[in-house]
């Protein structure tokens, strides 16, 4: 009588494998989810930092900075006045956010808002998705007649800025 003996595993052992590797991708993806908003993060103020600069552009031309009295979406509210000339295209958000923007008259923290004339102030308002204290101490302060919301609420966080 002849026997053999088969060399393999058992089917204990591959399950033992795969939920060892199942664990690995499960922190792994939560490790990556991290790093995503995080540099979504990056990305929102990187675009607000080019669309400083687009700004000041402008005012260096024109006197002022382009008018938006309805505190509104930047993108569509500031295209016609910064684009092509200041800003190559109008940066939008990497996430499902919008950049906000409202023209102010002055840059003190009382400011009127500015819907004609010359505009000598804005406050430009982004949400970021993680609690980045670092970014969100630099947050400007609210002017008191904006739309804006400047400071974090639970788990929004909302980051301003102003010239």
């Amino acid at each position: 009588m002849h026997t053999s003996k088969t060399r393999g595993f058992t089917l204990i052992e591959l399950l033992v494998v795969v939920a060892i590797i199942a664990m690995l991708a499960s922190i792994i993806l939560a490790s990556l989810n991290q790093a995503r908003t995080k540099s979504r993060d990056a990305r929102r103020i990187a675009d607000v930092k080019q669309i400083q600069l687009a700004l000041e552009l402008y005012n260096n031309d024109n006197g002022g900075y382009p008018i938006l009295a309805t505190f509104g979406n930047l993108s569509t509210g500031l295209a016609s006045a910064l684009t092509p000339t200041y800003i190559s295209a109008m940066p939008s958000d990497p996430g499902s956010y919008t950049y906000q923007y409202q023209s102010l008259s002055d840059g003190t923290v009382g400011s009127a808002v500015c819907s004609t004339g010359k505009c000598y102030s804005y406050v430009m308002q982004i949400q970021l998705e993680n609690n980045n204290t670092s970014v969100l101490a630099q947050s400007a302060t609210k002017p008191t007649n904006s739309g804006a919301t400047c400071t974090t609420s639970g788990t929004t966080y909302y980051y301003c800025v102003r010239p």
